[in-house]
């Protein structure tokens, strides 16, 4: 079984543009309604898709906020320091970061998105150890 999180954003282009700049991945599918977010070898990551939209009628009120509130999106990287430069470049809301997380002794940033969704981006586990 794979993870295949979607989330709804109010402008799939600009989100994706976001999302692609900041974890070094490319689009998978391309589109104003729907894009699929997917790494350099072309596995799924995310997938992001317009509020608007509505063969979904089950993902949500766009009126009700924080979007995403008690989820996070949380992906894990070799390739953290250079997540960190681009976060910095594209002048990313880090809301915390980067920081060392003793109990999974790794490193972690935490920023928040176009649309208030919190992105959690994290070296390997163990990867810091004592």
């Amino acid at each position: 079984m794979l993870p295949q999180p979607m989330i709804a954003v109010h402008d799939v282009l600009a989100s994706s543009r976001w999302y692609q700049q900041l974890l070094g991945c490319r689009s998978g599918h391309g589109g104003d309604e729907y894009e699929m977010i997917v790494t350099s070898e072309g596995t799924l990551i995310l997938q992001l898709h317009r509020w608007e939209a509505h063969e979904h009628p089950h993902m949500g009120d766009p009126q009700k906020k924080p979007y995403g509130n008690g989820s996070l999106l949380w992906f894990e990287t070799d390739q953290f320091d250079a997540v960190v430069k681009r976060a910095h470049d594209m002048s990313a809301d880090i809301v915390e970061g980067p920081l060392v997380n003793p109990n999974a002794q790794h490193r972690e940033i935490w920023v928040r998105d176009l649309d208030g969704y919190i992105v959690v981006i994290a070296s390997p586990f163990g990867e810091i150890q004592d």
